[in-house]
Parts: structure tokens; sequence; C-alpha cells
């Protein structure tokens, strides 16, 4: 029989089952880089160089710009991403998420499939990670930003989303940390129902894709591949029905019936090293493998 306490992790892995392949790629992300520029074995400084397009830098800048000035936004992200079968070849999942957040300290997000169906809503005090099937939520106090909120919910209960570059408040910050590489591709026009300019960029941890809407520097799609996952499994999340700055209900960040289901705490679905030991001492030495 399935107790409390491991329901309550079954839980939490439904809330962020798009971690099931990404987990370990953050937690480790001073692994060997995946992008080396072409040369010697060794190369010299001037090789190693970021390799950075002017004119991918601009897209990234005016898509970051047209998401950090939004006080209010909404839209629907459709996560895929390859996990490994025992045939060989990886299996493909999706999530569905609905998104609205309002800026500084409020976000929303509804999960309704495919895995478990899930709910998470920050009001700028408290966070809630609710699944809907079991009827169970966990409540905690949360910090005082959406940024911080999303890392708390990362660091204890392992929730993570594809798309947290595009809500934090400086999007440009978080995709040009450690850019070693930024080159214009060119333009499509299946992605989005639109005209997008696509982006390819690159830092020691992970290769990405981004395609960007031509007219309005909205993110339309988004692919990646992390430089620690042997497999190379490629995840990939699609962003429509994109709404900035319309009115949002003042009780959107929030949830009655959540609040009143039956309470588990925040926890951590992956293995925690035992109290008292190494690994518990190497926490309290001061660097989170979730911290950048």
């Amino acid at each position: 029989m399935i107790g409390k306490r491991d329901l309550g992790h079954a839980v939490l892995v439904g809330l962020s089952l798009v971690l099931a392949t990404t987990l370990q790629a953050q937690q480790k992300r001073h692994a060997a880089p995946m992008y080396r520029l072409e040369g010697a074995t060794q190369p010299d400084a001037a090789a190693k160089a970021p390799r950075l397009d002017p004119k991918a830098i601009e897209l990234l800048k005016a898509m970051s710009a047209r998401l950090a000035a939004a006080h209010t936004m909404s839209f629907t992200a459709v996560s895929t991403y390859e996990s490994p079968s025992r045939a060989g070849p990886p299996l493909l999942y999706t999530t569905l998420s609905e998104v609205t957040l309002q800026r500084p300290d409020k976000l929303r997000v509804i999960t309704p499939g495919d895995g478990p169906a899930s709910e998470f809503y920050y009001d700028g005090k408290t966070m809630m990670a609710y699944a809907p099937a079991e009827n169970l939520v966990a409540v905690a106090e949360a910090p005082p930003s959406i940024d911080a909120a999303l890392k708390a919910a990362y660091e204890n209960a392992a929730i993570y989303y594809p798309f947290t570059d595009v809500v934090v408040a400086d999007p440009y910050k978080d995709l040009a940390d450690g850019l070693v590489l930024a080159f214009y591709i060119g333009q499509s026009k299946v992605v989005g129902g639109t005209t997008t300019d696509i982006v390819a960029i690159a830092n020691d941890t992970v290769f990405g894709q981004l395609w960007i809407g031509a007219e309005d520097k909205l993110p339309r799609m988004i692919r990646a591949v992390f430089a620690t996952d042997p497999m190379r499994l490629r995840q990939q999340v699609e962003l429509s029905k994109w709404q900035l700055d319309g009115a949002v209900a003042a009780d959107a960040f929030t949830s009655a019936k959540a609040a009143a289901a039956q309470h588990i705490a925040f926890a951590r679905p992956d293995p925690q090293p035992p109290a008292g030991g190494a690994g518990s001492k190497k926490k309290a030495s001061g660097k989170s493998s979730a911290t950048k």
C-alpha cells in the first residue's frame, strides 16, 4: 500500500512531469561544455571567445524587452519532451499548460494533461501546488517575486517549467547567462502560424533554438538539448494564444478549492541525502546545485 508520504511524492512528480528528463541536467550546471568551438584540441583564448551574431542578439533583446514590459501576460504552452524507452529509441511525451501572470508577484499555471493534472498558484505571499484528481495540495510561504518563487518551487519541490525563461523579470539576462554562441538562422512561415525569425544559442550546458515572431517579437517555439544528458534527448515548448496587458481577475492567483484540499508538505520527489550525512554537510557549505 502506498503511504501518504509516498503518495505526496508521486503527486509532486506529476506536478513537475517535464522535469523527468531535465532534472539531472539542471543540477549539473558545471558539467563539460556541450558546445565546443572548432579548431585544435586545446584552443587558445581567442578561439574560445564567444561568437555572438549581432542580429541574433538584437532579436533576443527585442523579444525579452517585449516580455519584460508586459504587466500581465497569458499564453498556452505545449511542452514536448523525449524519454528513454526499453526498446531503445526515445518515447515522446507532451504536457499542456495554461499560464497567467501579473508582474511582479503573481503566477498561475494550470496543467490539465497529458500526465497527472496539476495546478500551481502564487499570489505574492503563498504558493500552492495542487493535484485535483488526488485532492492533495502543498502550501508554503513564498518570496515576493515571480523569479524567487519559481526558484523556491524548484529547490523545495523540484517543480520546474520549461517556459521559465519567458516569465522571469529579465528574460534576456537568463538567456545570455554564459552565452558562447548565438547566430541567426533565417525565417519560418510555418511555426506559430506566422512569420518567425529563428535564432540558435548555446552555453556550456544547453544548445537551444528559438522561433521569435517577426512582427510582435513574441516567442513561438523553443527547442533545447542539455549537455549532461548522454542521450541528447530533445525538449520543445510551443507558445501560443498570447495576450499581453489584458485584464486579469483579482482572484486568478488563488483557489479556494485547492486551499481546502488535503494538505501535504512541499518535498522533492528525487532521493535526498540522509540528515546529518555527507550530502547535508555539503549543502550546508553553501552551494545549491539548482542555483546559477
